[in-house]
């Protein structure tokens, strides 16, 4: 099949969910999909070799960052990104929207792009959509995210009409400067669109309807999971996915916890990417089939049984929570790569298993047996 299709492969008569598989240059993806985020040419604490032995399908990585370190003339001379990190399966960059809204102190807006000083030397940079395509095609993405800016919450609502309004340029003059450019080694590029508008739902839905004019061959919902409560983001989605391409894949950007995949799957979404597994890992928090455990916990002291008796990872294999209790009181770094390790197989598997029930039409059974053993 052609880069770029997107093949609905069944879906669920109880509600919007559905599994499908998307075609990019590195290889097809099945959804619904979690990936892994790899913000600085890395999945903190684990290689390349180490995320294909987790499953992962696909990583996401940030422009903005690797625009900053190594720099372009390094990613060039590498090759791009995929051999850079020895990685050979498709990646998704995020434009650098997201560091609009985190770095709020440091940077500028108006309506030609953003003006911004590094966080790492204090430099001044100034990008535009034209720049955002410009990097990322340096980096050889699979999939390129237009630049827009990702609507602070809480914020008002004529904020939120200007923000998504410029977003909305943002991304004509994304698609212009894509449709004008070419890829710099020789694999084809996929461009997807980011729907904005914050909470307001009258303009969730003006922008989900005027960016679908613009034609992509994907779209995301940005500017969630920045503060506003889960039923904000629920709201959101209710509201943008039904306005979305049957035959495109929906992303939602920064959902990542395990209770938020099934609730954005029920409501259509296909593509998932979040910090939380690996960053909560890293501070001795485990995502179990029975909930959260926080191994640094008394508790687990002299606890010898497996982190999850229902995983199958090699942290859950080879290890017990006494153990890691005792690497994470030691502050031993291992602990950091095997909590990590089996948080990223969790969502990884996770997404396997809501997909398996899209399959046999049974999402809404998994999904209340997950939620009930899980204890939300």
């Amino acid at each position: 099949m052609p880069i770029g299709t997107f093949e609905v492969k069944q879906k669920s008569s109880e509600c919007a969910a559905r599994s499908g598989k998307l075609v990019t240059a590195h290889g097809s993806i099945t959804t619904p999909v979690f990936m892994p985020v790899g913000t600085q040419a890395t999945v903190k604490t684990v290689s390349s070799e180490e995320l294909r032995l987790v499953g992962s399908q696909i990583i996401l990585s940030n422009a903005y960052h690797l625009y900053l370190r190594p720099g372009m003339e390094i990613m060039e001379a590498a090759g791009g990104l995929h051999k850079f990190m020895s990685w050979d399966k498709p990646i998704l960059t995020d434009s650098g929207g997201f560091q609009i809204f985190s770095l709020a102190t440091l940077r500028r807006i108006n309506s030609e792009g953003v003006e911004f000083r590094s966080h790492i030397d204090g430099s001044k940079h100034f990008f535009t959509p034209e720049k955002a395509v410009e990097v990322q095609r340096k980096i050889g993405s699979d999939i390129m995210m237009c630049f827009d800016e990702c609507t602070p919450y809480p914020c008002t609502h004529d904020y939120a009409d200007r923000s998504m309004k410029l977003s909305l340029e943002w991304a004509l003059r994304c698609k212009k400067a894509f449709m004008e450019g070419s890829p710099l080694y020789g694999h084809e590029q996929l461009l997807f669109a980011i729907v904005q508008g914050s909470v307001f739902r009258d303009l969730r839905r003006e922008s989900a309807e005027r960016t679908v004019e613009i034609d992509f061959p994907g779209y995301a919902i940005g500017g969630l999971s920045v503060g506003e409560p889960k039923e904000e983001i629920l709201s959101a989605l209710d509201v943008v996915t039904p306005l979305l391409p049957e035959s495109k894949p929906r992303y939602a950007m920064g959902i990542g916890m395990p209770e938020d995949l099934w609730e954005c799957v029920e409501r259509g979404v296909d593509m998932f990417d979040c910090v939380m597994p690996t960053r909560n890992g890293r501070n001795g928090q485990a995502f179990t089939s029975r909930g959260k455990v926080n191994i640094k916990n008394a508790e687990y002291l002299r606890d010898f049984g497996p982190l999850d008796p229902e995983c199958g990872c090699p942290t859950c294999k080879g290890y017990s929570r006494a153990y890691l209790n005792h690497l994470f009181r030691a502050q031993e770094i291992l602990v950091l790569r095997l909590l990590t390790l089996h948080n990223l197989y969790f969502m990884i598997k996770l997404a396997d298993t809501i997909r398996t029930s899209i399959e046999s039409d049974s999402f809404l059974k998994a999904k209340k047996e997950f939620l009930n053993k899980y204890g939300v």
